[in-house]
């Protein structure tokens, strides 16, 4: 991947010209902070990590000629085995029975790691989605506390190549949806991880357009069967 837009750094107009395939990614939470690991390693032996992720979203973008159109879309309820705070359940409307019958992170993996493959992955404000990435998959032992899930090079922030293109503007995904003309309508009453994804996969369309060119058409509509 070329370049990053914190620092220095900043993406260059050909920075996905390489890829044929990329994963756009959104998990909602309990509304709980990813601990750090010398925290967790402070911990009693016989402590659990709680769960924090209780949805995850992706949605598949395949080079199509010169642009991208979308594939496969995939979401999960997560079952986190721990309280959610009201303050999320505002945001996002799941409610802890919502999943009772849901699997656990680590019943999910061998499909969450079949879906992302060898892609990038591409999310808003990547930090927060690495980081629940990471911790859930400690959590699940498949790393140790402290290891990434992913290289920290596999992430597209569709949030900083904003900020590149527009370092003035309110940079959460409903602002920068609204600044590109994208209808993001749907958030205004409820969040959700595929919704999001979707919005960030539609809005790294738009932003590629504009690094290459200044073209700020809107992408055709896309839905999902």
């Amino acid at each position: 991947m070329t370049g990053h837009y914190w620092g220095p750094f900043m993406y260059t107009p050909d920075f996905l010209d390489g890829f044929d395939r990329l994963v756009a990614f959104d998990a909602e939470t309990t509304g709980k902070r990813t601990p750090d690991a010398d925290f967790i390693r402070r911990q009693p032996f016989a402590w659990k990590p709680p769960g924090i992720v209780i949805e995850v979203g992706f949605v598949e973008m395949r080079r199509e000629a010169a642009g991208w159109t979308k594939g496969a879309t995939w979401r999960s309820l997560v079952n986190p085995d721990a309280p959610i705070d009201p303050a999320a359940i505002a945001i996002h409307k799941i409610r802890s029975g919502d999943l009772k019958g849901a699997p656990r992170f680590a019943a999910i993996l061998p499909q969450l790691r079949d879906f992302i493959g060898d892609s990038p992955i591409v999310a808003h404000a990547y930090k927060n989605e690495r980081d629940f990435l990471n911790y859930e998959f400690a959590r699940a032992k498949v790393i140790a506390w402290g290891e990434s899930a992913y290289e920290e090079a596999r992430y597209i922030c569709t949030q900083r190549l904003y900020a590149q293109l527009y370092p003035d503007a309110t940079k959460s995904l409903t602002a920068m949806c609204d600044r590109l003309a994208l209808d993001a309508s749907e958030r205004d009453t409820q969040h959700g991880a595929l919704l999001d994804a979707d919005m960030t996969a539609d809005a790294l369309v738009l932003l590629e357009r504009q690094l290459k060119g200044g073209e700020s058409a809107t992408p055709r509509s896309w839905t999902f069967d």
